[in-house]
């Protein structure tokens, strides 16, 4: 795919050494998931993970995600099977930022030079500068305009990379999930083509990074990023209703574990990895819990007599309980040396073909391994399968 590549750019994965197995993908039981973090240029990663599930012959049944999770999600759901990985692409090589101010002889004065650029002039598709934003932070210019950029560009670009007559064809679209949280009332909002008709609106509400990006109204109410609340959104896919057996692909662009830092600098950077990986670790604890809880209620159904199991009351209690299984799958973008605190709008050519490459190989080795293979405790009803690195 070669259409609509800025110059310099280059296709991301030209080269594999390894392609995923589709007949070893053929017994993945349940409904598949794939739930996505918001993490700007780092989810170039979430996009070589879908290249390799792809390839595979894996497609998912319900995507989840915020910010750039959302945007993700959105093309690889608004779009039929044969056209989601060219979408894809075609929205990357837009975004990327081509070229390099010291031909690669200087690292550290490029990556500074191109942060400037996008800071200054903005990505073209994606997002521009609001001049009149500098006139004044306490400048009254209401809510819909309280930002440094506008992402009107981006509203075209999903315009034409989305297929929103297609997501909202319930007989043949992907379930698609965008987490947004009310800017009056903070709190979470997931937004689903299950339930209603599902618009732009609904993708760039999720991805309205404040103070950067202008919040979006939907239903006449005033949305923000959904990061900013949980920028994992596991927990929407364990407290589903009804519960099915899944297994969950959990594409995490953020680090919850890290070196100590020696800097004011890296500290910054660590800080923002804490808060952006979103305790995703302590939601799945605390799911497990629950699920566990579920789980014993069902068992405890089997050491109640028929005449009380049948009573209203009883089979009241009984319905708290569940057998479902869920095999979370995690996979998470590793850190590059040369990362810092503004690694998430590294949309360099570069970047993005390196983050894509290493989301595909991580997905090749998570599927050579086929976790999902592999029979969970019965009483804990969520196994979770995390990759090692080297």
């Amino acid at each position: 795919m070669t259409q609509d590549a800025p110059s310099g750019t280059k296709e991301p994965r030209q080269e594999r050494k390894d392609e995923p197995d589709s007949s070893a993908c053929a017994d993945i039981p349940g409904q598949i998931v794939f739930v996505l973090q918001g993490g700007g240029a780092l989810g170039a990663y979430q996009a070589g993970v879908y290249e390799a599930l792809h390839d595979a012959g894996i497609e998912p049944d319900w995507v989840i995600g915020t910010s750039i999770g959302a945007i993700n999600g959105a093309i690889v759901a608004g779009n039929p099977r044969e056209q989601r990985l060219a979408r894809l692409k075609q929205f990357w090589h837009r975004v990327a930022y081509p070229g390099s101010a010291t031909g690669g002889w200087l690292p550290y004065w490029d990556d500074w030079l191109r942060n400037v650029a996008i800071m200054t002039r903005g990505i073209a598709p994606f997002f521009t500068p609001r001049p009149e934003a500098w006139l004044g932070l306490h400048t009254p210019v209401g809510l819909d305009k309280a930002a440094f950029y506008s992402t009107e560009p981006l509203r075209e670009t999903l315009a034409s990379l989305v297929d929103f007559d297609y997501l909202n064809a319930k007989e043949k679209a992907i379930r698609l999930t965008v987490g947004a949280v009310s800017v009056a009332g903070g709190r979470m909002r997931y937004f689903t083509n299950r339930d209603a008709a599902f618009s732009v609106d609904h993708v760039m509400a999720s991805a309205a990074f404040p103070p950067g990006f202008p919040s979006v109204r939907v239903d006449g109410e005033t949305y923000w990023d959904g990061g900013i609340y949980s920028n994992t959104p596991l927990e929407a896919v364990l407290d589903d209703h009804p519960r099915r057996s899944s297994v969950i692909f959990a594409v995490q662009l953020w680090p919850s574990n890290g070196p100590e830092p020696v800097s004011i600098w890296q500290a910054m950077g660590r800080q923002r990895d804490i808060q952006y990986s979103s305790r995703a670790e302590s939601h799945l604890e605390r799911q497990r819990q629950i699920h566990r809880l579920r789980h014993v209620i069902r068992e405890l159904a089997s050491h109640i007599s028929d005449a009380e199991r049948d009573s209203p009351a009883v089979q009241e209690l009984l319905a708290w309980g569940c057998g479902t299984t869920m095999r979370v799958i995690e996979l998470d973008a590793p850190c590059f040396g040369g990362d810092d605190l503004h690694k998430d709008i590294d949309f360099s050519a570069n970047g993005i073909e390196r983050r894509w490459a290493v989301g595909y190989d991580d997905t090749v080795r998570m599927l050579q391994r086929a976790p999902w293979r592999e029979e969970p405790d019965p009483m804990e009803g969520i196994a979770v399968y995390r990759m090692e690195r080297g």
